[in-house]
């Protein structure tokens, strides 16, 4: 599905001009807290949140009357519920977020907390409306001549039904006309089965709009990688923190993602790569590209009969990631630069509202006008200190601390480091451009985590010894340092709970102090696993049935094809054919000993040939029937080499999706 008055300008290091975790800029000689602390804010934390709140707006209201402006109705109801029963969304579970901020939160984080917990339906203006506070995205509602057109129709159904819901209610009843996807992430898709029906979709009754290169991306990042980014997913939104002043207070983006599995829907129109303008249920889009910028499949437009801009996740009120933790491609700052500079000479002057896919609208050209040069200037600015600093030989890590911040960023809170930050973003745009190795050779190849800690530790002279490293660069406040040596501890000896419970305390002293949610979240998840174990949460879930029936079958299988282990192919291979006579689709893959790779189509030189519908081959991989059972009911015909399918099967590593992150 991402600022303020800072006394360090461009050259004061990233950690001091944002508010991002640091030390003490000067360590006492006291002795160690021999008991780790847990839930509360040490004396070098509370110090470091005060500095944050003395030099920064933090009464500014401007924001405030923008997230409040509009305001019509709620959903009244405590909790959103999925079709099973279960709870999709906890409607008051952030209204803890008021007042001042508690020691254990960054003062900025809070304030952004407070803004994103402000929900309901409200008024744009008049045929223009947002859902807000359901999930972590928003819904746009467009009134149309005959109905609704729905913009990102949120992370899961429920939600996005519940959400519509209250519109029709408040609003009065119009049927979904149309529905766009801005892009290809799945808190902005998702939940389309709330809005749509099957049968509306089946019957072609609503348009599905998406950008060029849509469903490949969203399969790319949902599907192939899918596992591996929903456990970091856990990690960067706190999935499994719970609420509260020393948990999980939002994520700078929005609050929480909604709890459910997502729905996907193949768009019936992508929008070209060069724009183009479409009337939908008689209201004007102009569609511009905006692609490879915040997604890889974007795109954003302007409504010309309400002079409104709708920015999708290109222009919100943070900071983005240009490499989110989560994992996905790195970003194009330049790029992303440049296509908000576009919207700026086409529309900053002509737009009166300003309204995204996240946060708040704003109001007056003028304003609108600001964001979008702010906006367009800190993409440009971390972009152009990275290479500037990069090109005099700095390396990676010694950028992203010495990358400072833009003069905009102490008074613009729409800029600031809610979600990515300039730390985070200037080591993506330096792997974008030169990759993960900084030049120095001792980093080229160095040892496995474990092995290092290892070393590390008996290098300290031993754990004890290594322990009162970390103990004393606790009790000074330099939290990172501690970091580092406890780290090194539990990874040379996983079996040593008293290291693990030094670590989660400098976690959670780091994640209390962090600006950004991702940061905080990231931190008091590790320190969450550290203490209770790696149990399995609730987690968003982008491999369930409803969008593995939906991506094409040749893609479906590159997701296989990707957890093929060599070591586990006890076959001499061939060619399998598999059709799919309900969809009208065939693959067949080259199954070697090394190598599973599948081509989409038919083939004459198969050995084996198998015959199944999409929606069986669907539940044979989620393990719900065995291919034993297909073959006996008849509902799938095996061919030819039948061996050959079960050694595919067979080569195939299992998923772990709930593999160890803090613990080796």
């Amino acid at each position: 599905m991402n600022k303020r008055m800072i006394l360090a300008l461009a050259t004061a290091p990233l950690l001091m001009a944002a508010g991002q975790p640091q030390a003490n800029t000067q360590p006492v000689d006291t002795p160690p807290a021999y008991t780790p602390p847990e839930g509360v804010a040490t004396a070098a934390t509370k110090a470091a949140n005060a500095r944050v709140a003395a030099r920064l707006p933090l009464a500014d209201q401007t924001d405030f009357d923008n997230a409040n402006r509009g305001f019509l109705a709620k959903i009244e109801d405590a909790q959103i519920l999925n079709e099973d029963g279960s709870v999709a969304w906890e409607v008051g579970q952030f209204d803890f977020i008021k007042d001042v901020a508690p020691d254990t939160v960054n003062p900025s984080l809070w304030r952004q907390g407070k803004l994103n917990s402000i929900h309901g339906l409200f008024k744009v203006q008049e045929g223009i409306y947002q859902l807000r506070g359901y999930d972590l995205a928003q819904m746009t509602l467009i009134a149309g001549k005959t109905g609704w057109i729905v913009v990102d129709p949120l992370t899961t159904p429920a939600p996005a039904k519940a959400a519509l819901a209250l519109a029709n209610e408040t609003l009065g009843q119009r049927p979904v006309q149309a529905v766009i996807f801005t892009h290809s992430h799945g808190d902005h898709f998702g939940g389309v089965s709330g809005v749509v029906s099957a049968e509306e979709l089946q019957y072609g009754k609503v348009q599905i709009i998406a950008p060029h290169g849509f469903l490949r991306e969203s399969i790319g990042e949902n599907v192939l990688a899918g596992t591996t980014m929903n456990r970091r997913v856990q990690f960067q939104f706190g999935t499994n923190l719970p609420v509260g002043e020393a948990g999980h207070v939002g994520t700078g983006l929005g609050q929480y993602l909604s709890k459910g599995d997502l729905s996907l829907v193949p768009p019936t129109k992508t929008i070209s790569k060069d724009g183009e303008t479409l009337t939908i249920d008689g209201i004007t889009f102009e569609f511009m590209d905006a692609g490879e910028t915040e997604a890889p499949a974007e795109l954003v437009f302007y409504l010309p009969e309400f002079k409104a801009l709708h920015t999708a996740e290109v222009v919100t009120r943070n900071f983005h990631n240009v490499l989110t933790p989560r994992g996905a491609l790195v970003r194009d700052t330049l790029k992303w630069s440049k296509v908000i500079d576009a919207m700026l000479a086409k529309y900053g002057e002509k737009s009166e509202v300003l309204l995204a896919s996240h946060h708040w609208p704003i109001w007056g050209s003028e304003n609108v006008e600001n964001a979008l040069k702010n906006q367009r200037g800190l993409y440009r600015y971390v972009h152009d200190q990275t290479l500037r600093q990069a090109n005099q030989g700095a390396t990676m890590h010694e950028i992203a601390e010495n990358i400072g911040e833009p003069h905009f960023a102490a008074t613009d809170f729409g800029v600031r480091d809610y979600y990515g930050t300039l730390n985070h973003n200037s080591k993506a745009v330096y792997q974008r451009y030169f990759g993960w190795w900084d030049g120095v050779p001792a980093h080229y190849h160095e040892l496995p985590p474990v092995e290092a800690s290892q070393k590390y530790v008996a290098a300290m002279g031993g754990s004890p010894k290594a322990q009162s490293v970390g103990e004393r660069a606790f009790a000074n406040g330099d939290y990172r340092w501690a970091a580092t040596v406890f780290n090194h501890i539990v990874f040379a000896d996983p079996t040593n709970e008293t290291a693990k419970k030094w670590l989660a305390s400098t976690y959670e002293q780091l994640g209390f102090q962090a600006e950004a949610g991702t940061w905080r979240n990231i931190y008091l998840s590790g320190a969450k696993e550290l203490r209770e174990g790696n149990d399995r949460g609730e987690v968003v879930a982008t491999n369930n049935a409803r969008v593995l029936n939906s991506i094409p079958a040749v893609d479906l299988f590159d997701a296989l094809a990707a957890r093929f282990n060599p070591a586990r192919m006890n076959n001499a291979g061939g060619i399998i054919q598999f059709t799919f006579p309900d969809r009208g689709e065939a693959v067949n893959v080259d199954l070697g000993k090394s190598v599973m790779f599948p081509r989409d189509g038919t083939t004459d030189r198969s050995i084996a040939q198998i015959t199944v519908t999409r929606t069986d081959f669907t539940r044979l991989l989620m393990r719900e029937i065995t291919p034993r059972e297909l073959i006996v009911s008849g509902n799938m015909r095996v061919l030819g080499n039948v061996g050959l399918m079960a050694a595919m099967f067979g080569a195939l590593d299992p998923v772990d999706p709930q593999f160890n992150i803090v613990t080796p």
